[in-house]
């Protein structure tokens, strides 16, 4: 990976792609452009992303665990294999809960 981003043209898993780390999240691109970008990330429990906006839809797809994904208030426990779509411009938080 160059600049924090997986490599084109080369497979690749989510789930040997990124660790836990105690008490942290991590972070790496997929695909990092203008126009908006594919992260992947690990949570370990309790830990997060605090309530923000964007002026792009956001996909959040839960590889291992549970989330707690709130959108405009509205709380949304998305587990193993679940997927949400978080709309551009609401204000969404995303919480490890298990």
């Amino acid at each position: 990976m160059e600049n924090n981003e997986f490599g084109k043209g080369k497979k690749f898993s989510y789930d040997d792609s990124v660790a836990y780390a105690e008490k942290a999240v991590v972070s790496k691109h997929v695909l990092k452009k203008e126009t908006g970008n594919i992260s992947l990330m690990s949570f370990d429990k309790g830990e997060g992303l605090t309530e923000h906006t964007s002026p792009y839809d956001a996909v959040v797809q839960i590889v291992d665990g549970k989330a707690d994904i709130i959108i405009n208030g509205i709380s949304n426990i998305i587990e193993t294999g679940e997927t949400i779509i978080m709309p551009a411009n609401q204000p969404h938080a995303l919480k490890a809960v298990g």
